[in-house]
């Protein structure tokens, strides 16, 4: 397994791993953490995924005893990494994308927002990150089509990771979490906007953005539902940034930031109970909103809005979010996309929504959606 993790533009490249510690039952799940703080102790690093569905073993409420195909954790065991990326070659076969589909109607996502609204409405649940995919069949090199994607869209936490069995092509925009000696920080990202045709009309929709009641009102919701998570953590649990506003090449971002102090030897387990998955891609409040999640949702999410990063051997880590993230197996892939739906949401306005963000995407194919 080759793992190439280049977030905030500091390349690390983690090569010919020592082992795997991989887990596709949740009777595993457990001893596969043990395994995973064992080879830190012995001086080595960690590099690799969390699957969405890893999160169902953290909660007995939802929690399956079942065998995944696609695996809930695999981490590569590693020496230290190379600081720098994998050398490309001009004789890579360039990527093509054909035979685009969502894997769902567009009445049948109607009526999942619908239901969806229902659950809010009952006050079961404040906000529900809900996912449908993007379906594809693919020819060419996975990591071509990696490099064309970030030289198109570039994003601050990509990743990609070549296995034998499948590829990660991971053009994040989110950081999940990151620490550093005892200092933990999530950074959620909650609300989508279009960017403007020109410079003037530009500076228009990011104003509009970021004081649009909706999309800060879904943002401070998860910021102060990760508050609360990392306060099961740690202390001096505070939001330094509320709103900010990131720009992309087809659309705007909003992120807030949510810090505290951890013991600086915590377990890999309690954290990521505390914190996985994010609650910006599942909703408030967060076990009941992954029960209606599970419900609607017709596929696994697998690696889509899970955790990829690394964990260095006196346990600082860095993980971000996979979203606008390819998993290619065969010649098929699939790629995640979610939005945030509150009770002001409209079917119609987040279905193009989720058309916007796989647009850095689609518009390389050659065969229209």
């Amino acid at each position: 397994m080759k793992i190439l993790i280049q977030f905030e533009k500091k390349p690390l490249l983690f090569q010919k791993p020592k082992s795997i510690i991989s887990c596709y039952h949740p009777a595993k799940f457990y001893a596969c953490f043990k395994e995973l703080e064992k080879a830190l102790k012995q001086g080595y690093y960690l590099a690799g995924f969390f699957s969405y569905e890893a999160g169902y073993c953290f909660e007995e409420k939802l929690l399956e005893a079942k065998h995944y195909a696609f695996p809930l954790i695999y981490m590569g065991v590693y020496d230290e990494p190379l600081r720098q990326s994998i050398k490309s070659s001009a004789s890579l076969v360039q990527p093509n994308l054909e035979n685009l589909r969502i894997n769902i109607s567009q009445a049948e996502y109607f009526d999942s927002i619908a239901a969806i609204r229902g659950y809010i409405e009952k006050g079961d649940v404040y906000q529900i990150t809900y996912c449908i995919k993007l379906l594809f069949q693919f020819k060419g090199a996975p990591f071509a089509l990696y490099n064309t994607l970030l030289r198109e869209q570039p994003v601050p936490y990509p990743a990609y990771i070549e296995t034998d069995d499948f590829k990660i092509l991971s053009l994040s925009p989110e950081m999940f979490v990151k620490k550093l000696s005892t200092h933990l920080a999530t950074k959620p990202m909650k609300g989508t906007w279009p960017r403007g045709s020109n410079s003037f009309l530009d500076l228009i929709s990011r104003f509009q953005f970021q004081y649009d009641q909706k999309n800060r009102a879904e943002n401070v919701m998860i910021a102060d539902l990760l508050r609360n998570d990392l306060g099961r953590l740690g202390l001096n649990i505070r939001a330094p940034k509320l709103f900010e506003v990131a720009r992309y090449k087809k659309l705007f971002q909003m992120t807030s930031t949510v810090t505290g102090k951890v013991d600086k030897d915590i377990a890999l387990y309690d954290l990521f109970t505390s914190l996985f998955p994010s609650g910006s891609v599942t909703g408030a409040p967060k076990i009941r909103a992954m029960g209606v999640i599970r419900g609607l949702e017709k596929e696994e999410r697998k690696i889509y809005t899970g955790a990829i990063g690394y964990i260095a051997p006196n346990k600082d880590l860095f993980f971000n979010i996979p979203i606008r993230t390819l998993l290619l197996e065969n010649s098929g892939g699939e790629m995640g996309i979610g939005g945030g739906i509150v009770w002001d949401s409209t079917p119609l306005g987040e279905w193009q929504e989720g058309l916007l963000k796989a647009k850095f995407l689609t518009d390389i194919s050659r065969t229209a959606l």
